[in-house]
């Protein structure tokens, strides 16, 4: 009796074990069939853009790479070796922004700029951030995270958390403060 009772116990151990293994690989398989994977529409190698509006060149976007998943719920278009943007205004003058990474979402006409982006202006104005955000809805720039910004090569604003327009004329800082290199010697 006690040797069946063990037997059965040994027994019971085992199918126990093999149903938990067993259980396990099925579990990893339903977690993998839950996974949502997607693929681009589109995918562009070292892609050039002209924005033109009335025979004139508003905007060149340039970038090694660009991946357009227009085929997908929310759609979105994805620089992932990052952009080099080329905005002319009305009096034909030169604005850029760069970024090591860039995505654009269609519905919310939202851009996230990331890594080492800077905005120059023509006239000398310039911002570094670590991430931006561009509201093309309204003409906005935005950032909760550290930034630089600056009139000249001595003068500059430090801080976190600003929004600007385009022009950089209208701009909110939210923690900042101002240096200037002239009064650190």
């Amino acid at each position: 009796m006690k040797l069946i009772s063990k037997l059965l116990g040994t027994l019971l151990i085992v199918i126990i074990s093999i149903s938990l293994f067993s259980c396990e690989s099925n579990f990893k398989e339903i977690q993998n069939f839950n996974k949502v994977s997607f693929f681009p529409a589109s995918e562009v190698e070292n892609m050039r853009g002209q924005y033109i509006d009335s025979g004139r060149v508003k905007a060149i976007l340039v970038s090694p790479k660009m991946l357009d998943y227009s085929n997908v719920k929310y759609p979105f278009t994805e620089f992932p070796k990052g952009i080099h943007l080329t905005i002319f205004d009305k009096d034909n003058n030169k604005n850029t922004v760069i970024a090591d990474y860039a995505i654009r979402y269609t519905k919310t006409d939202l851009i996230d700029l990331q890594g080492n982006v800077v905005i120059t202006t023509h006239d000398g104005k310039k911002l570094n951030s670590d991430q931006l955000y561009y509201d093309q809805k309204n003409e906005w720039f935005f950032t909760e995270g550290k930034y630089k910004a600056s009139t000249d090569s001595e003068n500059f604003t430090r801080g976190i958390g600003v929004d600007f327009d385009t022009k950089m004329t209208k701009v909110k800082a939210t923690d900042s403060y101002a240096e200037s290199v002239k009064n650190k010697d």
